[in-house]
């Protein structure tokens, strides 16, 4: 394998340092501790055993609402959303007044740590399953000189060059890329940064997958058995290769159902024009295209008020609503939540373990769902795994999952080093 920069570098504050060897960090999109526990003790999982028993494993707290791109953001700029500036996957863009996609680097307020190291001299590449965080990911990336790579597997077909500084990933990888309503299109990503790295082409990597099989399974069903598995043979070739590997998750997944299995929806808009008339708008910020997984369903939503109605009055009736765990205003949204105050409602709604929060029954299509419905965004799912297959010295209480990064780089390095 070629040399590897050893160089050190910065992003938001935070100091970086990586060694002369490749790193993986990988996102297990919606992937929970009792997944791992579990395969674990179905022998599903000897290399991650085997990686933890010799490197470190915690539980971090992730960014909230505890959503897709809200995490992958913080993640690879290694800032929560407050500095981010990304608030969730759909938000009402207050600058023009639409209800549209947060999945553009445009809404990015920060540099990412994948930039930073690609200027420092790093092989650079982000292989993500959703196409929509490529774009919000690779910002500054030199894609068009061929020197950093970005590419989804949902898109891998349509890749070039130009624009995502390699194409032929399909032959790269050596299959045509999968369905995105699959488990392969997580380890679509795996095998992708494999082959990256085998080849000397990448030697720092971003991971990402996608929680289809999260949404669709309990970590005891044989088909998630089977998926880790398969995310446990990759990490055994990323540790064949000499890989420093860090993995941790945007967030968890709980069912949302009632006893008889059926949705546990608070229809937010509905009840409120009902009490209040109009100048309500509700805001699922889960909103994305995929939706078989959870029917733009979440356990946090975020509340527009006209002028004319008192907020403390609709902030008081939310809060009284079965269901519903947290109730804040714009202010109190950006100093516990750390979301910045310009890109959310008037109110911020958080809903417990088992209930989701949504706009008007016609807004959200559950006809799609695989099974009973499973989703997340609030505090129940906020808690995530944090693994690395060294033994890490440096300071690791209150860790965020947007710590991973400065884990695989700074391991080695003692708290005053780091």
């Amino acid at each position: 394998m070629a040399s590897i920069s050893t160089a050190g570098f910065s992003a938001n504050d935070r100091q970086y340092q990586p060694p002369a060897r490749p790193i993986a960090v990988l996102c297990l999109d919606g992937c929970s501790d009792d997944y791992i526990d579990t395969a674990i003790e179905c022998g599903r999982m000897p290399n991650l055993e085997q990686m933890i028993e010799g490197g470190f494993r915690a539980v971090a707290r992730g960014a909230l609402p505890s959503f897709t791109n809200v995490n992958n953001s913080a993640i690879v700029t290694g800032v929560p959303p407050l500095k981010t500036g990304i608030s969730g996957n759909f938000f009402l863009d207050p600058e023009t007044g639409e209800e549209v996609m947060m999945n553009s680097s445009k809404y990015l307020r920060c540099g990412t740590i994948l930039a930073a190291a690609s200027a420092s001299g790093r092989k650079v590449a982000m292989v993500t399953a959703k196409e929509k965080l490529r774009d919000i990911l690779s910002l500054d990336l030199p894609l068009a000189s061929g020197e950093a790579f970005a590419f989804s597997t949902e898109k891998a077909a349509e890749a070039r060059s130009e624009s995502h500084g390699i194409g032929d990933v399909e032959e790269l990888v050596g299959r045509p890329q999968p369905a995105i309503y699959s488990g392969d299109a997580s380890l679509y990503v795996l095998d992708a940064g494999i082959v990256l790295i085998e080849r000397g082409l990448a030697d720092f990597c971003y991971l990402s997958l996608t929680d289809f099989m999260q949404h669709a399974h309990e970590p005891r069903e044989p088909e998630m058995l089977d998926f880790m598995a398969g995310i446990d043979a990759a990490i055994g070739k990323l540790l064949e290769l000499d890989c420093v590997v860090a993995a941790t998750a945007d967030h968890g997944m709980n069912y949302k159902v009632n006893d008889d299995g059926t949705p546990n929806v608070i229809h937010l808009e509905t009840m409120l024009t009902k009490q209040f008339g109009d100048g309500v708008r509700v805001i699922c910020p889960i909103t994305d295209p995929y939706v078989a997984h959870h029917g733009a369903l979440g356990s946090a939503v975020t509340v527009h008020l006209d002028d004319s109605l008192d907020r403390v009055e609709v902030a008081t009736f939310i809060g009284c609503l079965d269901g519903v765990t947290e109730v804040l205003d714009r202010q109190g949204a950006e100093r516990e939540l750390e979301l910045p105050a310009d890109r959310i409602g008037d109110l911020y709604v958080l809903s417990g373990q088992h209930v989701v929060l949504g706009r008007r029954p016609e807004d959200h299509d559950l006809s799609q769902l695989h099974g009973r419905l499973r989703s997340h965004g609030g505090r129940f799912e906020e808690q995530v795994p944090m693994l690395v297959s060294e033994p890490v010295t440096s300071e690791t209480s209150d860790l965020r999952n947007f710590d991973i990064f400065d884990l695989a780089c700074n391991f080695h390095l003692s708290r005053e080093e780091a």
